[in-house]
């Protein structure tokens, strides 16, 4: 959530950069609901003051013996519109809070400029496209004839757009989820979690995934409840700090979760479906700092550069990304996408967003610090990435890997852990 200071203060700022997200929202109107509720306060405040003072009028005459019937009479009449204005108040603070929400974060001025993903830019590629004496397939009929991935059993218990992962495949998973939070906690320091798989709305606020993911029709709710399945590890993990103020020495906070991520993937009808590109149902393991706020641009680079180890030892080619304002995402400030190479598709597939949110999720749930015991809280930034999403690896390794018979190479790195060479 933006700092309201902001908008009362650089309006003008503000709608430059919800125009540069081409986010719509009416400014103006938040300014003056804020007025008008700061209004209300005042004018409570009076009320309540000149109660407060006829209030110990009436104390000293009724102890002297005197008639207080109509300063008595005056105090009930002052209550009654103190108490009116309280409620003026809070509905103008539920609307302030709603529309407030629904204000993107500001993109940092070293975003580049551009209007869609088209205007992304790719600002560095690693290793080299693997070349073959063959035509390369695609994931989806090298997983079919070897038996790994099925298709029509996913859609049978569970409908389009799930899967069953069978045999080297599912150990396959099993140890590049293990492969990488070995990496991010023995070599990055992460502290590894295991979070629940459902989450309140109030977690899903937090991390600016409520209103505007949940209305859009991307999360599964759950029925008659305000708890959600777990569109990533981001909204717990983040959240296990919220409404906490936090000493200066637990920062920097590094934690890394593996968990299944569900998503309605509403709005994708047109893009690439085939395969395991975009599924309801998919492993990830994420990563999440909480830092000093002069410190999250830095975190930044580093949180780059942890993810690229991970393709790095895999010997994955791929790409970075720098994400333009026109599409960064909603809650970010400044964005690095991962695009891994798919042969058989003939794409580059993101793997991974590394995002700065500066204090944009942090004042949504509330999490604080202080540089000293007796100091001021402050908010802490928080940023996070994939490291890396399941599918979309598992795709280039298939794709990348594969061998003209059929089979598929297993990445050197992984292998001892997999327990042989290829599928």
């Amino acid at each position: 959530m933006l700092d309201m200071k902001l908008l009362r203060e650089n309006p003008d700022l503000v709608k430059q950069g919800l125009a540069l997200k081409n986010v719509t929202a009416d400014v103006d109107a938040i300014l003056a609901l804020d007025a008008k509720r700061r209004d209300l306060v005042t004018r409570a405040e009076e009320l309540n003051q000149q109660r407060n003072a006829l209030s110990a009028e009436v104390g000293r005459k009724m102890k002297a013996g005197e008639n207080a019937d109509e300063i008595k009479e005056r105090v009930r009449t002052i209550g009654d519109e103190a108490g009116r204005l309280d409620g003026e108040i809070g509905h103008a603070d539920l609307q302030l809070r709603d529309m407030m929400l629904r204000i993107p974060n500001m993109p940092d001025p070293s975003v580049p400029r551009g209007k869609n993903e088209t205007e992304n830019r790719v600002i560095r590629e690693w290793g080299k496209k693997p070349e073959f004496d063959f035509e390369p397939r695609g994931h989806w009929d090298i997983a079919t004839d070897l038996g790994i991935i099925n298709f029509e059993h996913g859609a049978k218990i569970s409908g389009s757009g799930f899967i069953v992962y069978y045999g080297a495949a599912a150990r396959l998973q099993r140890v590049l989820i293990n492969f990488m939070l070995d990496l991010h906690t023995s070599e990055h320091g992460y502290t590894e979690v295991l979070p629940p798989y459902l989450v309140s709305q109030d977690a899903m606020e937090g991390t600016g995934q409520y209103p505007k993911f949940v209305e859009t029709d991307g999360a599964y709710k759950i029925d008659g409840e305000d708890t959600y399945l777990v569109p990533t590890a981001e909204v717990p993990v983040t959240n296990l700090r919220r409404g906490e103020i936090l000493s200066a020495a637990e920062l920097p906070h590094y934690m890394v979760a593996y968990t299944p991520c569900f998503r309605r993937e509403a709005g994708s009808y047109g893009k690439e479906t085939r395969g395991i590109t975009r599924i309801h149902q998919f492993d990830k393991v994420e990563l999440v700092k909480l830092v000093k706020p002069e410190e999250s641009f830095a975190e930044l680079d580093r949180l780059l550069g942890e993810v690229e180890t991970v393709l790095q030892r895999l010997n994955l080619h791929y790409r970075v990304v720098e994400i333009c304002t026109g599409d960064l995402g909603f809650s970010n400030v400044k964005q690095y996408d991962l695009e891994v190479w798919a042969p058989g598709m003939g794409a580059y597939l993101e793997v991974s967003s590394c995002s700065n949110f500066t204090d944009y999720q942090s004042r949504r749930a509330g999490i604080r610090f202080r540089r000293e015991a007796k100091a001021k809280p402050e908010f802490v930034h928080t940023l996070n990435g994939s490291g890396l999403a399941l599918p979309r690896t598992m795709i280039a390794i298939l794709e990348q890997y594969q061998l003209a018979d059929g089979h598929v190479k297993i990445p050197d790195a992984i292998a001892p852990a997999f327990g042989s060479p290829q599928i």
